[in-house]
Parts: structure tokens; C-alpha cells; sequence
């Protein structure tokens, strides 16, 4: 697995509004038997989010927020098959993780 490998949410229960999750985890750590990984969800009209906080992130042709300030550890092992790598949008989800570390 890759680094900005995305995969459909393991978590059947939230999967309706957060369909994906992306590994931000470096592939030198790929010993672990888990993966650092950000949510991607469906934008909320009702509700705006800070952009630098949760960055647009495409996939698969649709449009998705990044929940950085979600970001958490899955299991590798219910990362079954990746469905896109948006590795091409990886400033965006560093600038996102940088924000929830440093506040800037």
C-alpha cells in the first residue's frame, strides 16, 4: 500500500457521509500493522469548514473534504484494495496536518 492510496471506509457505519479514508502514513513505516489515515467526506452544505483545516481532495472525479483533525490510526489489514492515489494532492493534506500540529 501506498502513500495517498485511498480506500472505500472500512466503517460501514459512517461510510454514508465519509465514503473514503487516505493514507498520509510514509511507506517507510510500512512494518506497522497500521496506517495513519484521513477521512474524506461528503461536503455539508449546512455546515462551512476551514479550507486549510479540511482541504478539497478529489477522488474518483468527486469532490471531498479532507478531515485532517480526524486523522487516525486504522489496521492495515482492513485497507483491502486501494481505489485511486491522490498523491498529486499531497500538499494540500500535508498543509491540513500541519494545521491541526502547528495551528498555522
Amino acid at each position: 500500500m501506498a502513500q495517498y492510496d485511498v480506500f472505500t471506509n472500512p466503517s460501514r457505519s459512517a461510510a454514508d457521509g465519509i465514503p473514503y479514508v487516505v493514507v498520509v502514513q510514509s511507506d517507510l513505516l510500512d512494518a506497522l500493522a497500521t496506517r495513519l489515515t484521513i477521512p474524506l467526506a461528503v461536503p455539508d452544505e449546512a455546515n462551512e469548514v476551514p479550507s486549510a483545516l479540511c482541504p478539497v481532495i478529489v477522488v474518483k472525479g468527486k469532490r471531498l473534504h479532507a478531515l485532517a483533525h480526524y486523522a487516525a490510526p486504522l489496521p492495515a489489514r482492513l485497507l483491502r484494495r486501494p481505489v485511486d492515489n491522490v498523491a498529486v494532492q499531497a500538499s494540500a493534506l500535508v498543509s491540513a496536518l500541519d494545521t491541526v500540529l502547528s495551528g498555522i
